[in-house]
């Protein structure tokens, strides 16, 4: 449920712990394999995350002027910084924050997807297999399906979402059935997902990101 904050948080810390858990065991050249998000080495990822975790309304408001009113431009700060950081203390940066309930100025189900697609975006070329909880990530899917920012409602207007492995549908239009995670993987641009989805909606998917 969206309404679920505390729940909601309670996943997030979950899912950091466990995604710590995971780079704990990384080699260097590892660290370096390119991720899925374009450009990012998994570094890069870790990076972004450990920074955003500790980003308070506030002190995004201050990086965001400092910015140029650009969030591009924050996000390539907090990449450019971790590249010149000893992956050790990205982990260690990461590990203080688990527990977190900073936020950027986003619904907290924003978090739900940053964890889990950037924890994809990692565990994927790595070759390292996760069981997320499902329980609100069916909601990250809907919030990715109105947010305009991200595209998210571009690629997924006109089209129905149908979690095979959640009771979760969303939309209208031609249908695409997988796992939620897949869903939403998709719904944030990520080509690596569309295999694991079935159903006449997904050649227009494929289209679109």
């Amino acid at each position: 449920m969206v309404g679920d904050t505390r729940g909601v948080w309670a996943d997030v810390h979950a899912e950091r712990r466990a995604l710590i858990e995971d780079l704990s065991g990384l080699t260097g050249q590892q660290w370096d394999v390119a991720s899925l998000c374009a450009g990012w080495t998994v570094r890069d990822v870790v990076a972004h995350l450990a920074a955003t975790a500790v980003l308070t309304k506030r002190g995004f408001a201050g990086e965001f002027l400092r910015a140029g009113f650009s969030v591009d431009r924050i996000v390539q700060r907090q990449v450019m910084a971790g590249r010149k950081t000893d992956p050790s203390e990205l982990l260690a940066a990461l590990r203080a924050s688990a527990n977190s309930t900073a936020s950027p100025p986003l619904p907290v189900i924003s978090r739900i997807v940053e964890i889990v697609v950037h924890g994809e975006d990692i565990r994927r070329p790595l070759g390292l297999d996760h069981v997320y909880c499902t329980d609100h990530i069916g909601a990250a899917v809907g919030y990715m399906a109105a947010d305009r920012r991200s595209g998210g409602r571009k690629r997924l207007a006109g089209l129905r979402l149908i979690g095979t492995d959640v009771d979760f549908v969303i939309g209208d239009g031609p249908e695409i059935e997988g796992p939620v995670v897949s869903l939403l993987l998709a719904a944030c641009g990520r080509r690596v997902a569309l295999p694991e989805l079935s159903g006449p909606g997904v050649e227009e998917l494929s289209r679109r990101i």
